[in-house]
């Protein structure tokens, strides 16, 4: 799961664009957004693009290496001025040194990074930036937002607020829950927060206790025993990670407990989606947060830039609700995630 901070400060005239991601975004509409907010620039004769991201350690890295090389594969085979160079790292000081060979040796004049860590990549990215190239940032925030021309993330307000409606609606506004959490970070902070936002407004509903699981299935399974042992009534769970709701689902099976109506977990990953397609009994719906955003960001940088058009300061790509009447639109059994 990324660590995502958003970038703090910056013009205060910077626009929150929202989009849907690709499959729910007509071009027509892309094409649209970028010129009514661009100015115009001279036009590159052909675009050089860097794509610097982390390495497959994990199923939502898995997927953003996956995301990023379909886009390389779809986008160069459409835009004969276009080339595509997608960079892979495990650590920061590498993903640096892999953005000045990208300058020097592949001469790119465009860049759209997924940045390891925040703080370490920012000097290196505003360097690339100094020498005229185009800087697309995705998802984790660099600490100064004068590093790059653009931000592309997805909605981790949504992300809480969301779930948190659907399960109040589903419980009837009454009953017992208990919360999953990722790790301690901002934007696990924001889901949180917008999460017991809503449920505020439903006094009726109890969240009984919210722990971390890591974004891990082996330590959300620890949490939900503990839950499991600790409460006697438990209506739903909010899991907040597909991962996580693995574990947990695992936890309720092996307990044979019959009290828990729903688990909700979070991102879109294909093996959640499938289950609500199939129709599992506990997991039947989901909010998507999927790595196809790094493709999202690929694509509008490109195209932008094929033009001489710039994106808007800053673009938050929807988190949208899963159910069974639009599951199919978010399932890619391809994909690693």
């Amino acid at each position: 799961m990324p660590i995502a901070a958003p970038p703090t400060g910056g013009d205060t005239m910077h626009s929150i664009h929202r989009i849907f991601s690709r499959g729910l975004l007509p071009a027509a509409a892309l094409a649209a957004y970028a010129f009514s907010t661009a100015l115009p620039v001279h036009a590159a004769e052909k675009v050089t693009l860097g794509v610097a991201i982390p390495t497959a350690t994990h199923s939502f890295t898995a997927g953003i290496v996956w995301w990023a090389n379909e886009a390389k594969k779809e986008l160069e085979k459409s835009h004969p001025d276009l080339k595509i160079i997608v960079k892979t790292s495990a650590a920061a000081s590498e993903q640096a040194n892999q953005l000045q060979d990208m300058l020097t040796v592949n001469k790119i004049n465009a860049l759209v990074i997924f940045p390891l860590e925040s703080a370490a990549l920012t000097q290196p990215v505003t360097q690339v930036k100094s020498k005229g190239v185009y800087v697309t940032v995705v998802d984790r925030g660099l600490t100064n937002t004068a590093a790059q021309d653009a931000y592309v993330a997805g909605d981790n307000t949504a992300f809480g607020k969301l779930p948190a409606e659907y399960l109040a609606k589903q419980l009837n506004g009454k009953g017992n829950i208990v919360v999953l959490r990722g790790i301690p970070t901002t934007l696990d902070n924001e889901r949180f927060d917008a999460f017991s936002a809503v449920m505020k407004s439903h006094p009726d509903i109890k969240i009984l206790d919210a722990k971390y699981g890591n974004w891990n299935r082996d330590d959300a399974f620890k949490v939900m025993q503990d839950y499991l042992t600790r409460f006697r009534q438990i209506d739903a769970v909010w899991a907040a990670d597909d991962d996580m709701a693995v574990g947990v689902q695992k936890a309720i099976d092996q307990a044979k407990r019959s009290d828990i109506k729903e688990i909700f977990g979070g991102a879109g990953a294909k093996g959640a989606v499938k289950k609500i397609i199939d129709g599992d009994k506990m997991i039947r719906a989901d909010v998507s947060y999927s790595p196809k955003f790094i493709y999202d960001a690929i694509k509008m940088t490109a195209e932008a830039r094929l033009k001489g058009e710039k994106l808007p300061a800053t673009t938050i790509i929807p988190s949208v609700l899963i159910t069974n009447q639009n599951a199919k639109q978010f399932y890619f059994p391809d994909s690693p995630f």
